[in-house]
């Protein structure tokens, strides 16, 4: 608690906040030093580096001991045994001393103005704002430009309207957030207690979770490049049989708790459906069933839920 109240008295305060950017690396040895050096290069000058290598098989662990030799203030945690992200990132949030957080994958780059003008879109909130997200490009192995996450025009500004402020409705509906670009005041991670690590990604809880009580903010401006691989973790979730398809049901269940208006319940039921659709296609058929039971729970009837599930059957 006393934590809290330190952080929320420093964000008041004309001063100049420190950022903690953590780096999560494995097995990214072509990128984990140009991700390091967009930390480096950054317009905002009062940073904390914290880099951890959760046990990488390929020479990771190298390339980041070379790139932060003549950086004797950034921190390395070297892992020895693979813990995964959720766990790694948390590992390193008790190192954190900034009052705002930056989770950067080492296979991602952040523009040299991204921690500036995330201070400044918090400065410009109150206190009820927990999370700045912002536009990307999307780019592939050999940094070329594949597109932006969200569509522009010639001045660079999305093209469509980007949800702002109490957006757990939204959230629920639909994935409309570059989680790389996301910007965390660390009062939301103290209060959530970082990232779930029975989970295989953080992600969607987290905004789950944290967009009940926090409001978010967007600044809409291209200020990250998020990397796209081939054998990346973000399409795991797409493949037969997926790993996630457990978090997955683990979050929709914690949104089942958090739901309070109708609306809400019914965004829910809408993502449910959903998630049957997809647990059908991958023939992740017991997931299905636990889908389908958490829908019926929610339903005002059974009998709506067997009908909204004969139409996700055949459609």
């Amino acid at each position: 608690m006393l934590c809290l109240q330190y952080f929320s008295k420093v964000r008041r305060l004309k001063v100049r906040p420190l950022v903690t950017v953590i780096c999560l690396c494995h097995n990214h040895e072509t990128y984990v030093s140009q991700a390091i050096e967009s930390v480096f290069e950054q317009t905002y000058s009062n940073i904390e580096l914290i880099v951890a290598d959760d046990a990488s098989s390929d020479n990771s662990k190298q390339e980041i001991q070379k790139k932060l030799q003549n950086h004797p203030e950034a921190q390395f945690i070297s892992l020895h045994e693979n813990i995964g992200n959720c766990a790694a990132f948390n590992l390193a949030l008790q190192r954190a001393s900034g009052e705002y957080v930056i989770d950067l994958a080492a296979d991602d780059v952040l523009l040299e103005d991204r921690v500036q003008l995330g201070v400044q879109a918090f400065k410009e909130k109150d206190r009820s704002f927990g999370i700045n997200f912002t536009n990307a490009e999307l780019i592939d192995e050999s940094d070329r430009l594949l597109k932006t996450f969200y569509e522009v025009d010639a001045l660079g500004r999305s093209l469509i309207e980007i949800p702002e402020g109490d957006i757990f409705q939204k959230v629920i509906q639909s994935y409309f957030i570059c989680a790389p670009t996301t910007m965390y005041a660390r009062e939301v991670l103290e209060e959530l207690g970082g990232y779930d690590e029975t989970l295989t990604y953080e992600d969607f809880d987290f905004w789950i979770r944290s967009s009940r009580k926090y409001k978010y903010c967007y600044t809409d401006k291209v200020l990250v490049k998020k990397r796209i691989l081939r054998n990346s973790k973000s399409k795991e979730q797409f493949r037969f049989f997926s790993k996630h398809t457990r978090s997955t049901l683990t979050v929709l269940k914690k949104a089942a708790r958090l739901v309070v208006s109708e609306g809400e319940k019914s965004a829910l039921r809408s993502r449910l459906r959903y998630e049957m659709r997809k647990a059908l296609e991958r023939g992740q058929f017991q997931y299905f069933f636990k889908y389908f039971a958490l829908y019926a729970e929610l339903s005002s009837a059974v009998i709506l839920a067997l009908h909204h599930t004969y139409v996700a059957m055949i459609s």
